[in-house]
């Protein structure tokens, strides 16, 4: 009695999660926010930084990227971090007329390397904002356009648009661009519609240098990017969201560089959860900042995940144990297969109302379209992996996808 008391509570609090998202998001994506980013004919000075770690084969595509985008060259500098190198990267940069900031302090994480940047150009008055990229990106030619106007309009961090480069290589990576895509659209999109906050995800973000001169950048866990958003939602900091900013980011084509990248994910997001969950909570009720209250959520969703999984295990058990063979079949078992082909075609019908919106072509995604419900599913022994050892080490993805900016515009 006790345990079916249980599992049904969890049931119906891991329903009200999943709730709290869904109907967020509608009513995002139907409210349209009035206060649009306005034009500035001013040209703020962008520190462009890029940490590298072996990226000899797609960090000259980054840089070629760069030197095409439309904003006065005398209002950006490009900041190349090399650290741990043992292939041809230094090199490569030396090609190009960038600035080659060697990392010389120990780097156990891409927080170490962007610390040590900050550091370094924190007495450069010229800085009026930095822009951060991974090695692997190319850049959409108006990014530093429309960074400029949202930094204009008084936003002190903004997360661009995050796009893929490859998303027809597999169902790997295409699954990673429509994940991307629906956190964009349901999340992002939505939470700038609801005058509220988005989240950092990793590169293509624009963070003031006063804002980081004034308060730092003192991450902990092995997702920055994420723990970055928990901090600025304490310091009710409204992250902007500039889906004119376009980033195309090369994404993981093989299951095993998706699983370390994605238990690296999870290890972070358990730590954050640990150093900001209650924080964020007393937050959100202290003053009702609704982006606190999204990333305490957002923090626990492992453990949700986690936990939703093992109720479905031990409602299967309470069946067998009461001995109802019969009802399993015909009633518990039929019911979960109904339960999760509906799923699934509820996910697949969400994937292309995504896809619509953002005038892609699902031909280019079908692999990713098909297998991104298993995507999500693999995340499952993931989450359970790291609740019973956290990944620790910050394992560098190989990149090797030879795409020029001009191959996705065209």
């Amino acid at each position: 009695m006790i345990i079916k008391i249980c599992y049904n509570i969890i049931a119906y609090l891991t329903l009200l999660y999943s709730l709290y998202f869904a109907v967020t998001a509608i009513i995002g994506l139907i409210k349209k926010n009035k206060n649009s980013i306005t034009k500035s004919s001013k040209k703020n000075y962008f520190a462009i930084l890029i940490p590298a770690r072996n990226e000899e084969n797609v960090i000259g595509n980054l840089l070629d990227s760069l030197k095409e985008l439309n904003y006065p060259k005398s209002k950006y500098s490009i900041h190349v971090i090399p650290n741990n190198c043992t292939d041809n990267t230094a090199n490569i940069i030396k090609n190009y007329d960038v600035n080659t900031m060697e990392c010389h302090n120990e780097v156990k994480t891409k927080a170490d390397v962007l610390r040590y940047a900050f550091s370094n150009l924190k007495n450069d008055n010229h800085i009026d904002a930095y822009i951060i990229f991974d090695a692997d990106n190319v850049v959409h030619p108006e990014f530093l356009t429309n960074m400029n106007n949202c930094l204009h309009n008084g936003s002190k961090v903004a997360q661009g648009y995050r796009d893929a480069k490859n998303p027809s290589d597999t169902w790997i990576s295409g699954s990673y661009t429509l994940f991307y895509m629906l956190q964009n659209t349901f999340f992002n999109y939505s939470r700038m519609n609801l005058n509220s906050s988005s989240t950092l995800n990793g590169t293509g973000l624009m963070i003031k240098k006063s804002f980081i001169d004034e308060i730092g950048f003192n991450t902990k866990s092995l997702t920055e990017d994420l723990e970055f958003t928990g901090i600025c939602a304490l310091k009710n900091e409204k992250i902007a969201y500039v889906p004119d900013a376009i980033t195309y980011d090369e994404y993981p084509n093989r299951f095993t560089s998706s699983w370390s990248q994605r238990k690296r994910w999870t290890s972070g997001i358990v730590e954050c959860t640990k150093l900001y969950f209650i924080k964020l909570l007393k937050n959100f009720f202290k003053t009702g900042n609704l982006s606190s209250l999204d990333l305490s959520l957002i923090y626990i969703s492992p453990a949700i995940q986690v936990l939703s999984f093992i109720n479905f295990i031990i409602i299967l058990c309470v069946k067998i144990i009461e001995g109802n063979l019969n009802s399993l079949n015909n009633k518990f078992l039929i019911t979960t297969i109904i339960t999760t082909i509906i799923s699934y075609i509820a996910i697949i019908i969400i994937e292309l109302f995504t896809i619509y919106m953002k005038g892609k072509k699902p031909r280019k995604l079908l692999s990713g379209i098909i297998f991104f419900p298993l995507f999500i599913a693999t995340w499952i022994p993931i989450n359970i992996m790291c609740f019973i050892k956290k990944e620790t080490k910050w394992k560098v993805i190989n990149h090797d996808r030879n795409i020029k900016i001009n191959d996705i515009l065209k």
